[in-house]
Protein backbone atom coordinates (compact mmCIF):
# COMPACT_ATOMS: atom_id res chain seq x y z
CA UNK A 1 0.00 0.00 0.00
CA UNK A 2 1.32 3.32 -1.26
CA UNK A 3 2.01 6.20 1.24
CA UNK A 4 -0.42 7.94 -0.58
CA UNK A 5 -3.46 5.54 -0.20
CA UNK A 6 -2.71 5.47 3.49
CA UNK A 7 -2.95 9.10 3.81
CA UNK A 8 -6.39 8.88 1.93
CA UNK A 9 -7.58 6.27 3.95
CA UNK A 10 -6.56 7.88 7.38
CA UNK A 11 -7.71 11.55 6.52
CA UNK A 12 -11.79 10.77 7.19
CA UNK A 13 -10.93 9.40 10.80
CA UNK A 14 -8.48 12.68 11.64
CA UNK A 15 -11.08 15.12 10.35
CA UNK A 16 -14.13 13.22 12.88
CA UNK A 17 -11.40 13.24 15.31
CA UNK A 18 -10.88 17.05 14.99
CA UNK A 19 -14.55 18.01 14.58
CA UNK A 20 -14.91 16.19 17.93
CA UNK A 21 -12.07 17.50 19.90
CA UNK A 22 -13.29 21.42 18.47
CA UNK A 23 -16.74 20.18 19.07
CA UNK A 24 -20.34 20.49 17.23
CA UNK A 25 -20.93 23.09 15.17
CA UNK A 26 -24.03 24.87 15.91
CA UNK A 27 -25.82 28.08 14.92
CA UNK A 28 -28.54 30.02 17.14
CA UNK A 29 -30.89 28.77 14.51
CA UNK A 30 -30.16 25.09 14.53
CA UNK A 31 -30.11 25.53 18.66
CA UNK A 32 -33.72 27.19 18.59
CA UNK A 33 -34.97 24.34 15.79
CA UNK A 34 -33.60 21.48 18.08
CA UNK A 35 -35.50 23.27 21.39
CA UNK A 36 -38.87 23.81 19.86
CA UNK A 37 -38.66 20.14 18.66
CA UNK A 38 -37.19 18.11 21.76
CA UNK A 39 -38.43 20.39 24.83
CA UNK A 40 -40.46 18.32 27.19
CA UNK A 41 -42.10 21.69 28.36
CA UNK A 42 -43.55 22.36 24.80
CA UNK A 43 -45.07 18.85 24.51
CA UNK A 44 -46.58 19.32 27.74
CA UNK A 45 -48.27 22.05 26.45
CA UNK A 46 -49.06 20.16 23.18
CA UNK A 47 -50.48 17.10 25.19
CA UNK A 48 -52.73 20.01 27.21
CA UNK A 49 -54.00 21.23 24.09
CA UNK A 50 -55.06 17.55 22.57
CA UNK A 51 -56.32 16.78 26.07
CA UNK A 52 -58.70 19.89 25.59
CA UNK A 53 -59.95 19.23 22.00
CA UNK A 54 -61.48 16.18 23.56
CA UNK A 55 -63.33 18.14 26.08
CA UNK A 56 -64.63 19.84 23.72
CA UNK A 57 -65.74 16.47 22.08
CA UNK A 58 -67.15 15.91 25.29
CA UNK A 59 -69.02 18.77 25.25
CA UNK A 60 -71.04 18.45 22.14
CA UNK A 61 -71.95 14.85 22.60
CA UNK A 62 -74.71 16.34 24.96
CA UNK A 63 -76.59 17.46 21.29
CA UNK A 64 -76.10 13.72 19.64
CA UNK A 65 -78.69 10.74 20.41
CA UNK A 66 -77.50 8.88 23.70
CA UNK A 67 -78.30 4.87 23.41
CA UNK A 68 -78.10 2.29 25.87
CA UNK A 69 -78.77 -1.33 26.37
CA UNK A 70 -80.30 -3.15 29.36
CA UNK A 71 -79.90 -7.27 29.23
CA UNK A 72 -81.46 -8.48 32.66
CA UNK A 73 -83.32 -11.34 34.52
CA UNK A 74 -85.96 -11.45 37.34
CA UNK A 75 -87.29 -14.20 39.43
CA UNK A 76 -89.59 -13.17 42.52
CA UNK A 77 -89.33 -15.58 45.72
CA UNK A 78 -93.10 -15.91 45.64
CA UNK A 79 -95.84 -15.43 42.73
CA UNK A 80 -97.65 -13.01 45.48
CA UNK A 81 -94.30 -11.34 46.10
CA UNK A 82 -95.78 -8.08 43.81
CA UNK A 83 -98.89 -7.69 46.22
CA UNK A 84 -96.68 -7.91 49.49
CA UNK A 85 -96.35 -3.75 50.06
CA UNK A 86 -97.75 -0.57 49.69
CA UNK A 87 -94.83 1.79 50.70
CA UNK A 88 -91.90 -0.63 48.22
CA UNK A 89 -93.05 -0.55 44.86
CA UNK A 90 -92.68 -4.18 43.84
CA UNK A 91 -95.28 -4.46 41.24
CA UNK A 92 -93.15 -4.58 38.46
CA UNK A 93 -91.47 -7.85 40.10
CA UNK A 94 -92.80 -10.41 37.61
CA UNK A 95 -90.50 -13.26 36.26
CA UNK A 96 -88.91 -12.41 33.42
CA UNK A 97 -85.50 -11.99 30.76
CA UNK A 98 -85.68 -8.91 28.89
CA UNK A 99 -83.37 -6.69 26.95
CA UNK A 100 -83.90 -3.08 25.79
CA UNK A 101 -82.51 -0.58 23.42
CA UNK A 102 -83.34 2.72 24.88
CA UNK A 103 -82.62 6.17 22.84
CA UNK A 104 -82.70 10.15 24.02
CA UNK A 105 -82.44 12.82 22.40
CA UNK A 106 -81.62 16.14 23.62
CA UNK A 107 -84.34 18.76 22.03
CA UNK A 108 -83.34 21.61 24.38
CA UNK A 109 -82.06 22.93 27.71
CA UNK A 110 -82.82 26.49 26.49
CA UNK A 111 -78.98 26.86 25.69
CA UNK A 112 -76.81 25.78 28.82
CA UNK A 113 -75.38 22.72 26.62
CA UNK A 114 -74.42 25.57 24.01
CA UNK A 115 -72.77 27.59 26.63
CA UNK A 116 -70.71 24.31 28.19
CA UNK A 117 -69.63 23.83 24.55
CA UNK A 118 -68.48 27.28 23.82
CA UNK A 119 -66.74 27.15 27.04
CA UNK A 120 -64.55 24.06 26.21
CA UNK A 121 -63.75 25.45 22.60
CA UNK A 122 -62.08 28.66 24.01
CA UNK A 123 -60.22 27.17 26.88
CA UNK A 124 -59.11 24.81 23.92
CA UNK A 125 -58.11 27.97 22.12
CA UNK A 126 -56.30 29.04 25.47
CA UNK A 127 -54.22 25.56 25.25
CA UNK A 128 -53.54 26.62 22.00
CA UNK A 129 -52.00 29.68 22.92
CA UNK A 130 -50.10 28.29 26.26
CA UNK A 131 -48.26 26.44 23.30
CA UNK A 132 -47.29 29.49 21.48
CA UNK A 133 -46.28 30.98 25.54
CA UNK A 134 -44.19 27.93 26.03
CA UNK A 135 -42.44 28.58 22.58
CA UNK A 136 -41.66 31.61 23.27
CA UNK A 137 -39.96 30.74 26.68
CA UNK A 138 -37.97 28.18 25.52
CA UNK A 139 -36.99 30.02 22.53
CA UNK A 140 -35.91 32.70 25.46
CA UNK A 141 -33.76 29.83 27.16
CA UNK A 142 -31.90 29.24 24.06
CA UNK A 143 -31.14 32.44 23.38
CA UNK A 144 -29.61 33.16 26.77
CA UNK A 145 -27.83 29.91 26.81
CA UNK A 146 -26.39 30.84 23.52
CA UNK A 147 -25.43 34.32 24.23
CA UNK A 148 -24.02 33.14 27.75
CA UNK A 149 -21.64 30.56 25.76
CA UNK A 150 -20.65 33.30 23.13
CA UNK A 151 -20.08 35.29 25.68
CA UNK A 152 -17.98 32.89 27.59
CA UNK A 153 -16.02 31.94 24.50
CA UNK A 154 -15.18 35.62 23.78
CA UNK A 155 -14.20 35.97 27.93
CA UNK A 156 -11.75 32.49 27.49
CA UNK A 157 -10.15 34.47 24.31
CA UNK A 158 -9.73 37.33 26.21
CA UNK A 159 -8.40 35.32 29.09
CA UNK A 160 -6.38 33.55 27.06
CA UNK A 161 -4.87 36.56 25.47
CA UNK A 162 -3.99 38.23 28.67
CA UNK A 163 -2.06 35.28 30.00
CA UNK A 164 0.06 35.05 27.05
CA UNK A 165 1.04 39.10 27.33
CA UNK A 166 1.99 39.24 30.72
CA UNK A 167 3.87 35.86 30.36
CA UNK A 168 5.91 37.63 27.79
CA UNK A 169 6.03 40.52 30.02
CA UNK A 170 7.38 37.78 32.74
CA UNK A 171 9.73 36.35 31.02
CA UNK A 172 11.32 39.20 29.50
CA UNK A 173 11.73 41.46 32.99
CA UNK A 174 12.87 37.93 34.84
CA UNK A 175 15.63 37.77 32.12
CA UNK A 176 16.57 41.50 32.92
CA UNK A 177 16.51 40.67 36.07
CA UNK A 178 19.11 37.80 35.90
CA UNK A 179 20.98 40.18 34.31
CA UNK A 180 20.73 43.08 36.99
CA UNK A 181 19.15 45.42 34.53
CA UNK A 182 15.82 45.09 36.33
CA UNK A 183 15.03 44.87 40.04
CA UNK A 184 13.83 41.35 41.64
CA UNK A 185 10.30 43.37 42.79
CA UNK A 186 10.01 43.85 39.16
CA UNK A 187 10.21 40.47 38.34
CA UNK A 188 7.82 39.80 41.59
CA UNK A 189 5.15 42.11 39.99
CA UNK A 190 5.43 40.24 36.58
CA UNK A 191 5.13 37.21 38.32
CA UNK A 192 1.89 38.52 40.53
CA UNK A 193 0.50 39.89 37.45
CA UNK A 194 1.15 36.26 35.55
CA UNK A 195 -0.62 34.55 37.93
CA UNK A 196 -3.74 36.57 38.60
CA UNK A 197 -4.05 36.40 34.92
CA UNK A 198 -3.82 32.11 35.22
CA UNK A 199 -6.84 32.65 37.75
CA UNK A 200 -8.74 34.25 35.56
CA UNK A 201 -8.22 31.99 32.88
CA UNK A 202 -9.19 29.21 35.11
CA UNK A 203 -12.37 30.33 36.00
CA UNK A 204 -12.83 31.63 32.44
CA UNK A 205 -12.27 27.85 31.20
CA UNK A 206 -14.87 26.75 33.98
CA UNK A 207 -17.45 29.11 33.31
CA UNK A 208 -17.36 27.97 29.38
CA UNK A 209 -18.13 24.33 30.05
CA UNK A 210 -21.13 25.56 32.37
CA UNK A 211 -22.35 27.59 29.77
CA UNK A 212 -21.73 24.27 27.03
CA UNK A 213 -23.64 22.22 29.96
CA UNK A 214 -26.66 24.44 30.32
CA UNK A 215 -27.23 25.22 26.08
CA UNK A 216 -26.90 21.54 26.47
CA UNK A 217 -29.48 20.49 28.60
CA UNK A 218 -31.96 22.91 26.88
CA UNK A 219 -30.92 20.88 23.45
CA UNK A 220 -31.88 18.00 25.08
CA UNK A 221 -28.02 16.40 24.51
CA UNK A 222 -26.45 16.02 27.88
CA UNK A 223 -23.72 13.97 26.44
CA UNK A 224 -22.58 16.99 24.35
CA UNK A 225 -19.59 18.73 25.68
CA UNK A 226 -18.39 21.44 23.29
CA UNK A 227 -19.78 23.33 20.87
CA UNK A 228 -18.59 25.22 17.73
CA UNK A 229 -20.86 28.39 17.82
CA UNK A 230 -21.17 31.22 15.66
CA UNK A 231 -21.32 35.13 16.02
CA UNK A 232 -25.35 36.43 16.13
CA UNK A 233 -26.08 39.11 14.04
CA UNK A 234 -25.83 42.60 15.59
CA UNK A 235 -29.49 43.79 16.88
CA UNK A 236 -31.68 46.20 14.70
CA UNK A 237 -32.08 50.00 15.78
CA UNK A 238 -34.21 50.26 18.97
CA UNK A 239 -37.25 52.43 18.52
CA UNK A 240 -37.06 56.24 20.01
CA UNK A 241 -40.15 55.49 22.38
CA UNK A 242 -41.44 52.24 24.17
CA UNK A 243 -45.55 52.80 23.01
CA UNK A 244 -45.45 51.21 20.16
CA UNK A 245 -43.78 48.00 21.71
CA UNK A 246 -46.39 48.44 24.45
CA UNK A 247 -48.63 48.32 22.05
CA UNK A 248 -47.50 45.49 20.26
CA UNK A 249 -47.33 43.22 23.46
CA UNK A 250 -50.67 44.02 24.24
CA UNK A 251 -51.96 42.98 20.81
CA UNK A 252 -49.58 39.98 20.30
CA UNK A 253 -48.46 38.32 23.57
CA UNK A 254 -49.72 34.59 24.06
CA UNK A 255 -49.70 34.73 27.32
CA UNK A 256 -52.39 38.02 27.23
CA UNK A 257 -54.33 36.07 24.49
CA UNK A 258 -54.37 32.96 26.86
CA UNK A 259 -55.94 35.01 29.29
CA UNK A 260 -58.51 36.55 27.47
CA UNK A 261 -59.31 33.42 25.75
CA UNK A 262 -59.76 32.08 29.24
CA UNK A 263 -61.93 35.11 30.66
CA UNK A 264 -64.05 34.40 28.02
CA UNK A 265 -64.17 30.89 28.81
CA UNK A 266 -65.08 31.51 32.04
CA UNK A 267 -67.60 33.90 31.21
CA UNK A 268 -69.76 31.49 29.10
CA UNK A 269 -69.70 28.75 32.07
CA UNK A 270 -71.27 31.09 33.94
CA UNK A 271 -73.69 31.73 31.40
CA UNK A 272 -74.20 28.03 31.10
CA UNK A 273 -74.38 27.50 35.05
CA UNK A 274 -77.28 30.09 35.22
CA UNK A 275 -78.93 27.58 32.71
CA UNK A 276 -79.43 24.90 35.88
CA UNK A 277 -82.51 26.56 36.68
CA UNK A 278 -83.77 26.23 32.84
CA UNK A 279 -85.73 23.28 32.13
CA UNK A 280 -84.35 20.29 30.03
CA UNK A 281 -86.76 18.97 27.00
CA UNK A 282 -85.99 15.38 25.61
CA UNK A 283 -87.42 12.79 23.53
CA UNK A 284 -87.02 9.36 24.37
CA UNK A 285 -87.85 5.68 23.61
CA UNK A 286 -87.11 2.09 24.34
CA UNK A 287 -87.92 -0.87 22.78
CA UNK A 288 -87.36 -4.56 23.71
CA UNK A 289 -87.68 -8.33 24.26
CA UNK A 290 -88.79 -10.54 26.73
CA UNK A 291 -88.02 -14.17 25.21
CA UNK A 292 -89.16 -15.36 29.01
CA UNK A 293 -92.11 -13.86 30.55
CA UNK A 294 -94.79 -13.77 32.87
CA UNK A 295 -97.95 -15.13 31.09
CA UNK A 296 -99.78 -11.91 32.21
CA UNK A 297 -96.55 -9.71 29.71
CA UNK A 298 -96.64 -9.19 26.00
CA UNK A 299 -93.55 -10.87 24.02
CA UNK A 300 -92.28 -6.90 23.07
CA UNK A 301 -92.67 -3.96 23.60
CA UNK A 302 -91.92 -0.35 22.76
CA UNK A 303 -92.47 3.13 23.84
CA UNK A 304 -91.03 6.61 22.86
CA UNK A 305 -92.64 10.33 24.72
CA UNK A 306 -91.31 13.88 25.40
CA UNK A 307 -89.52 14.74 29.01
CA UNK A 308 -89.86 17.60 30.14
CA UNK A 309 -87.13 18.04 33.53
CA UNK A 310 -87.30 20.72 35.11
CA UNK A 311 -85.67 21.08 39.28
CA UNK A 312 -87.87 23.42 41.17
CA UNK A 313 -85.14 22.77 44.53
CA UNK A 314 -81.94 21.82 44.44
CA UNK A 315 -80.97 22.69 48.43
CA UNK A 316 -79.11 25.56 47.01
CA UNK A 317 -76.77 23.62 44.63
CA UNK A 318 -77.78 25.51 41.77
CA UNK A 319 -77.20 28.63 43.26
CA UNK A 320 -74.10 27.79 45.02
CA UNK A 321 -72.55 26.77 41.54
CA UNK A 322 -73.67 30.01 39.84
CA UNK A 323 -71.83 32.22 42.42
CA UNK A 324 -68.91 29.86 42.34
CA UNK A 325 -69.16 30.63 38.29
CA UNK A 326 -69.36 34.28 38.48
CA UNK A 327 -66.51 34.33 40.89
CA UNK A 328 -64.17 32.88 38.65
CA UNK A 329 -65.14 34.99 35.83
CA UNK A 330 -64.61 38.05 37.96
CA UNK A 331 -60.98 36.28 38.90
CA UNK A 332 -59.99 35.72 35.69
CA UNK A 333 -61.01 39.05 34.09
CA UNK A 334 -58.73 40.16 37.14
CA UNK A 335 -55.90 37.97 35.80
CA UNK A 336 -55.75 39.66 32.47
CA UNK A 337 -55.91 43.41 33.83
CA UNK A 338 -53.01 42.61 36.12
CA UNK A 339 -51.24 40.67 33.24
CA UNK A 340 -51.87 43.69 30.99
CA UNK A 341 -50.26 45.68 33.43
CA UNK A 342 -47.40 43.83 33.99
CA UNK A 343 -46.56 43.65 30.83
CA UNK A 344 -46.99 47.17 30.48
CA UNK A 345 -44.04 47.53 32.64
CA UNK A 346 -42.12 44.42 31.78
CA UNK A 347 -41.51 45.89 27.76
CA UNK A 348 -40.82 49.59 29.14
CA UNK A 349 -38.34 48.12 31.71
CA UNK A 350 -37.15 45.96 28.94
CA UNK A 351 -36.72 48.47 26.50
CA UNK A 352 -34.89 50.83 28.89
CA UNK A 353 -32.76 48.07 29.54
CA UNK A 354 -31.89 47.24 25.71
CA UNK A 355 -31.30 50.81 25.46
CA UNK A 356 -28.89 51.49 28.01
CA UNK A 357 -27.33 48.22 27.02
CA UNK A 358 -26.53 49.84 23.59
CA UNK A 359 -25.12 52.69 25.48
CA UNK A 360 -22.94 50.69 27.76
CA UNK A 361 -21.20 48.73 24.49
CA UNK A 362 -20.12 52.33 23.04
CA UNK A 363 -18.93 53.81 26.15
CA UNK A 364 -17.36 50.33 26.96
CA UNK A 365 -15.47 49.96 23.60
CA UNK A 366 -13.94 53.89 24.41
CA UNK A 367 -12.66 52.74 27.31
CA UNK A 368 -10.84 49.98 26.10
CA UNK A 369 -9.02 52.27 23.63
CA UNK A 370 -8.27 54.48 25.85
CA UNK A 371 -6.74 51.91 28.38
CA UNK A 372 -4.64 50.25 25.56
CA UNK A 373 -3.45 53.40 24.35
CA UNK A 374 -2.73 54.21 28.47
CA UNK A 375 -0.79 50.38 28.08
CA UNK A 376 1.10 51.61 25.45
CA UNK A 377 2.48 54.64 26.90
CA UNK A 378 3.13 53.07 30.30
CA UNK A 379 4.81 50.47 28.15
CA UNK A 380 7.35 53.12 26.67
CA UNK A 381 7.62 54.67 29.66
CA UNK A 382 8.84 51.73 31.83
CA UNK A 383 10.74 50.57 28.62
CA UNK A 384 12.84 53.56 29.14
CA UNK A 385 13.12 53.66 32.80
CA UNK A 386 11.19 56.70 33.46
CA UNK A 387 7.96 54.73 35.88
CA UNK A 388 7.69 51.68 37.47
CA UNK A 389 6.23 48.07 37.23
CA UNK A 390 3.67 49.19 39.32
CA UNK A 391 2.30 52.32 36.66
CA UNK A 392 2.74 49.21 33.89
CA UNK A 393 0.60 46.64 36.45
CA UNK A 394 -2.12 48.88 36.47
CA UNK A 395 -2.26 49.30 32.98
CA UNK A 396 -2.45 46.12 32.24
CA UNK A 397 -4.95 45.28 34.87
CA UNK A 398 -6.86 48.18 33.27
CA UNK A 399 -6.78 46.73 29.32
CA UNK A 400 -7.97 43.41 31.02
CA UNK A 401 -10.78 44.81 33.07
CA UNK A 402 -11.82 47.15 30.07
CA UNK A 403 -11.87 43.87 27.35
CA UNK A 404 -13.96 41.93 29.85
CA UNK A 405 -16.71 44.68 30.55
CA UNK A 406 -16.43 45.50 27.04
CA UNK A 407 -16.61 41.66 25.52
CA UNK A 408 -20.06 41.86 28.77
CA UNK A 409 -21.60 44.96 27.84
CA UNK A 410 -21.74 43.65 24.02
CA UNK A 411 -23.18 39.86 24.82
CA UNK A 412 -25.55 41.56 27.22
CA UNK A 413 -26.80 43.89 24.68
CA UNK A 414 -28.05 40.64 22.40
CA UNK A 415 -29.54 38.87 25.37
CA UNK A 416 -31.78 42.80 26.09
CA UNK A 417 -32.75 42.41 23.17
CA UNK A 418 -34.03 38.93 23.08
CA UNK A 419 -35.39 39.73 26.44
CA UNK A 420 -37.32 43.00 24.60
CA UNK A 421 -38.48 40.53 21.61
CA UNK A 422 -40.08 37.97 24.36
CA UNK A 423 -42.11 40.49 26.23
CA UNK A 424 -43.45 42.23 22.99
CA UNK A 425 -44.35 38.98 21.77
CA UNK A 426 -42.37 38.54 18.82
CA UNK A 427 -41.13 34.89 19.86
CA UNK A 428 -42.88 32.21 18.84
Amino acid sequence: MTDALRLLLVLPFVAAAVVHAEGRVLTLADAQRIALEKHPKISVAQLKALASKEAVKQAHSAFLPQVSTNVGAVVGARDDTRLVSNSLQVSSVFDRASASLNVSQLITDFGRSASLQQSAQLKAGADEQNIAATRAQVWLQVDAAYVAALQAQSLLHVAEETVKTRKLLSDQIATLAKNQLKSELDASFAEVNLQDAQLLLSKSQSDLQSAYATLAALLDEPNTRTYQLSESNSPNTLPADASLLIASALKDKPELARLRLEQQAAQAFAKAEKGLSKPTLSVQGATGVLPWHDKNLNENYAAAGLVLSWPLSTGGLNKARQQEADLKEKSAAAALRDEENNTTRDVRLAWLAAKNAQERVTITAQLLEQARRTLSLAQARYDAGSSSIVELSQSQLNVTTAEITHTSARYDSLLRRSVLDYTTGRMR
